[in-house]
């Protein structure tokens, strides 16, 4: 580890505890040149999988372009900032968990509709009309009836 006051190389670490919140794992060193004691923390680094667009490009996942899109289907919907904060993490939770190296783009757009359609039912059936490219009234109703959980899944 170099040292962040003089730059040299090499370190000792003279106590290692783990993090408050137990996610990391603190480190103090002293510095082999200077002498000086720093802190260090190491944490996983947990990748996301890259995501298959339905044209066959790969690209990263972007977290940031998933919340808006589904910040765009919640608009003036009374939803909380944590409710949507809390569905964000469990699609990514279930992106990790998967072990993936890719991920296609269709799989994250129906995870989106899983978290949307118990969130709230109009902001499922305006991100299902667009995700879905629905195109007509039968098709529409038929998102609709899926909100209403009269999907043909024994729910409902």
């Amino acid at each position: 580890m170099k040292c962040p006051f003089c730059g040299h190389e090499t370190s000792q670490v003279v106590e290692t505890r783990l993090s408050d919140d137990d996610t990391s794992i603190r480190r103090r060193r002293r510095c082999g040149g200077c002498g000086r004691r720093f802190t260090t923390y190491e944490r996983a680094e947990l990748a996301m999988p890259m995501v298959v667009k339905s044209d066959g490009r790969r690209v990263e996942f972007d977290a940031r372009k998933l919340r808006e899109s589904i910040t765009v289907a919640l608009r003036k919907r009374p939803v909380k900032t944590q409710d949507v904060d809390d569905a964000l993490a469990r699609i990514a939770i279930d992106l990790r968990a998967s072990g993936a190296r890719e991920v296609e783009s269709r799989r994250i757009g129906e995870a989106v509709m899983r978290e949307l359609r118990q969130l709230d039912q109009v902001a499922f059936i305006r991100y299902g009309s667009v995700y879905r490219s629905v195109g007509d009234l039968d098709a529409f109703k038929r998102l609709i009836e899926q909100a209403a959980g009269k999907d043909g899944n024994g729910r409902g």
